[in-house]
């Protein structure tokens, strides 16, 4: 369903619906089995794929200048390198969701990530489509257009940054852009590196990172997501010790908020001022802990099922919002 839904379904679950298309857990390990989203190295090199022209010749790597990201995962991953796409899916979600890094206005939408336009991905003659593993199309519905290459957002063992790390060494091995991503992965490291200091208040309190559902229910970050991780690296702790779901996140009861202990709270907002202004007038909303001693601040979304750009972005998100705390 697009995000703008018909006007027949109310809003409350026009936004649920929504929000549980554009993110993976719709399309997990039940759907496709467990190992579709397991992201190593080599799965991101989608062994499946062939392409001679990749390795014919002099030895040299095949020139991509035409790629297709349907997934916005591959889509980051691609910017991290220096490369811009021709075309992704669902572009129009992607400025409300994800935002950051701006996709330039020269890039050609091909529809929903869950059903792009074959017939435009065809037309667009790619010389190479990426996308999310267990997430939209059949890999071989793509390997009939071009050559494709899959990336997962995390493994079994709840790792989606070493995950996200290796899909793009794959990639750049795939374009040719080693030093992109080595240079891209010094610069991660020395920035997180830097936020530990930088971010040393957070150590004294635990932390909740958490984004409006609908009127009834919250998406809670977990330690073994993207930004979990990302707090597990700063020493900050995560206040969130229940259960979490193969990509790290809970969906719970917002009277489950009130029930945790005294935190921090940062909730990710994603331009529905109408879901939280009738949130935020009720009595179960006014009676949490972190909201009656106003310890809540509200940003700006970033994608919890990102890659490295993410993670950044939320470093740099968790020091615009001490400084204001």
């Amino acid at each position: 369903m697009p995000a703008n839904g018909g006007s027949h379904i109310d809003g409350a679950r026009r936004r649920l619906l929504t929000a549980m298309l554009l993110s993976p857990l719709a399309w997990g390990p039940a759907f496709w089995g467990a190992q579709a989203w397991c992201a190593t190295d080599a799965s991101a090199t989608d062994k499946g794929a062939t392409d001679p022209a990749a390795t014919a010749g002099s030895g040299q790597a095949k020139s991509y200048k035409r790629i297709i990201a349907l997934e916005w995962l591959p889509v980051e991953l691609l910017f991290a390198l220096g490369v811009t796409p021709l075309a992704v899916a669902g572009s129009q979600d992607y400025r409300l969701w994800v935002r950051e890094p701006v996709l330039p206005a020269s890039i050609v939408d091909v529809g929903q990530r869950t059903e792009p336009n074959f017939e435009l991905i065809a037309d667009l003659q790619p010389d190479l489509i990426l996308y999310s593993q267990g997430y939209g199309p059949r890999p071989e519905q793509l390997r009939a257009i071009a050559p494709a290459m899959g990336f997962g957002f995390t493994d079994e063992r709840g790792r989606p940054l070493a995950t996200a790390r290796a899909g793009l060494l794959a990639l750049a091995r795939r374009l040719d852009r080693m030093p992109a991503a080595q240079a891209h992965l010094a610069a991660f490291d020395r920035e997180l590196a830097e936020a530990g200091s930088r971010l040393a208040s957070y150590r004294r309190q635990p932390l909740l990172m958490f984004s409006l559902m609908d009127d009834r229910h919250a998406l809670i970050i977990g330690g073994t997501s993207l930004f979990g991780q990302v707090m597990d690296q700063l020493a900050i702790a995560n206040v969130w010790q229940g259960e979490n779901n193969f990509w790290g996140t809970a969906v719970v009861g917002i009277e489950r908020l009130a029930t945790l202990p005294l935190a921090r709270a940062i909730c990710l907002d994603h331009g529905d001022a109408a879901l939280t202004s009738r949130v935020a007038a009720t009595p179960l909303w006014q009676a949490i802990p972190f909201v009656r001693r106003k310890m809540l601040r509200t940003v700006p979304a970033i994608w919890i099922y990102g890659a490295t750009l993410s993670a950044l972005r939320f470093c740099r998100m968790l020091q615009q919002v001490e400084e204001q705390w």
